[in-house]
């Protein structure tokens, strides 16, 4: 039986929270992008030895049958090098799994989209197309590429015909070695693959003898056979049988399906994998100069700081921009949690955004600022707001801080879960009656939207922000 989205979106999304995600891409990957299938590619090859690819099931005695027949891979070479060698754009599927902080990446495919997908997601990555390569780790690497068929830059060592696959144990044994290792202890994700490739049947089953039912979970994506689609009744029930029966021995190697009406619904599916993934990465909005009542400067602090320690402790990461007033409570919180429950590791439960400051130029500041809060926000999935004002440098009044207010703009552009903690003031307040008068955009705060705006104990407001935020990460 398949899968449901909503197990691959909460589960994979776990696996990219805890570091344990994979990627696998097949040639369905780069296919929006303008790049041919296997089929495409030989087609023409096909041709020049009189056979029809339309006709034939076995690919690899295709591409056999043309080298044996003019001697040489030459033509093969050409091919490869024709039908990948195009400057095409990244499509959107490659992009989102680019931005995604995964370290492991495998694909069949010749073409660079994977790495340039990283490179524009301002990732380095680290690409393995050839056995020597797998001992050397590239400076500073954010990701690993592992082109376990070759890469269209080096086509005579690509592995395409039937004596390329015999002979990949003896060639390229280290890539079985390392996909055996990642498909262990890895969560991966098949996208644009159709489970034909002899080197991953032959991985997949030497895991399966060695774990048996132990196997761990993946996921893929097939298109599900719709009857519309045939006009002979006969055909479609044969591809439906067909189909059903490739789904149910996948489950054997711990592979789930997930089955799409049409393709567009996988790229929706990875934009909300790519949304819940960073629930649990938290942003922080707030500065203060002075403090409404009922709250007092030590009573903000100890908001700060226990509603940071307490999102720390249900492992979540909070993003702080030292705002005036707030940010040091909010670091001394969540440090405070780290040093005493998760083994010191600050990196992962803490990242600190002071913004950048001595930038005479106005102009130049409110663009470079914004630009920085855009950044903020692209990496985290959550935001709170809480007090929010300032002293107005031409009255010296307190006014509302418009940068929380661009924040909370920036943050509904993103998609964010945004929790206003109303009850403080400022910014907050602000921010809080817009999203009160819009609640129907807004249904997790549906239940505790009035507590929000009126709840000063500080206990009760950091357990509100810590349920909502847990209901969110479930």
């Amino acid at each position: 039986m398949a899968v449901k989205k909503e197990e691959l979106i909460r589960e994979y999304s776990k696996a990219i929270r805890e570091g344990n995600a994979a990627v696998f891409g097949g040639a369905g990957l780069s296919r929006p992008s303008g790049f041919v299938d296997w089929k495409g590619l030989l087609r023409p090859l096909a041709e020049d030895i009189g056979l029809d690819v339309d006709k034939e099931t076995d690919m690899l005695s295709v591409a056999q049958y043309y080298k044996n027949q003019r001697r040489t891979r030459g033509g093969i070479n050409k091919a490869i090098l024709d039908a990948f060698s195009m400057d095409v754009r990244t499509n959107e599927n490659v992009k989102i799994l680019s931005r995604l902080p995964i370290v492991t990446y495998w694909t069949t495919n010749y073409d660079e989209l994977i790495e340039t997908g990283i490179r524009e997601a301002n990732r380095n990555p680290d690409v393995k197309s050839e056995s020597d390569q797998l001992s050397s780790m590239k400076r500073d690497r954010d990701a690993i590429v592992y082109k376990m068929h070759g890469d269209v830059n080096r086509p005579a060592n690509a592995v395409l015909t039937k004596e390329d696959y015999e002979l990949y144990e003896y060639r390229r044994p280290l890539f079985r070695t390392a996909l055996k290792g990642d498909l262990v202890s890895k969560v991966f994700l098949f996208i644009g693959f159709s489970f034909e490739d002899p080197n991953l049947d032959y991985i997949l089953g030497q895991i399966h003898s060695l774990l048996g039912e132990n196997v761990p979970t993946h996921y893929c994506f097939f298109k599900k056979i719709q009857e519309t689609d045939y006009s002979d009744p006969i055909e479609y029930g044969y591809c439906k049988a067909r189909q059903d029966l490739q789904e149910e021995n996948l489950r054997n190697y711990g592979i789930q399906t997930v089955f799409v009406d049409s393709y567009d619904e996988i790229t929706n599916i990875l934009r909300e994998i790519e949304r819940v993934s960073k629930l649990n990465k938290i942003f922080v909005s707030g500065s203060a100069q002075e403090f409404p009542a009922p709250w007092t400067k030590d009573s903000a602090e100890r908001l700060a700081s226990q509603l940071a320690g307490a999102l720390v402790h249900e492992e979540c990461r909070i993003t702080s921009g030292f705002g005036l007033g707030i940010g040091s409570a909010v670091i001394n919180g969540a440090l405070d949690v780290i040093y005493s429950e998760k083994y010191r590791h600050i990196d992962e439960h803490l990242c600190l955004r002071p913004f950048p400051q001595n930038i005479t130029d106005s102009t130049m500041r409110i663009e470079r600022w914004r630009q920085y809060r855009e950044s903020i926000m692209d990496e985290t999935g959550i935001s709170i707001y809480m007090f929010g004002n300032k002293k107005d440098d031409a009255t010296g009044s307190m006014v509302i801080a418009n940068g929380c207010i661009q924040e909370y703009e920036i943050a509904k552009a993103h998609n964010h879960i945004i929790i206003p903690i109303g009850s403080t003031g400022g910014a907050a307040k602000a921010i809080y009656d817009d999203v009160k008068s819009n609640i129907g955009n807004y249904p997790y705060l549906v239940d505790c939207i009035d507590q929000l705006g009126k709840e000063t104990d500080i206990n009760n407001i950091v357990s509100i922000v810590v349920n909502i935020v847990k209901n969110q990460t479930k």
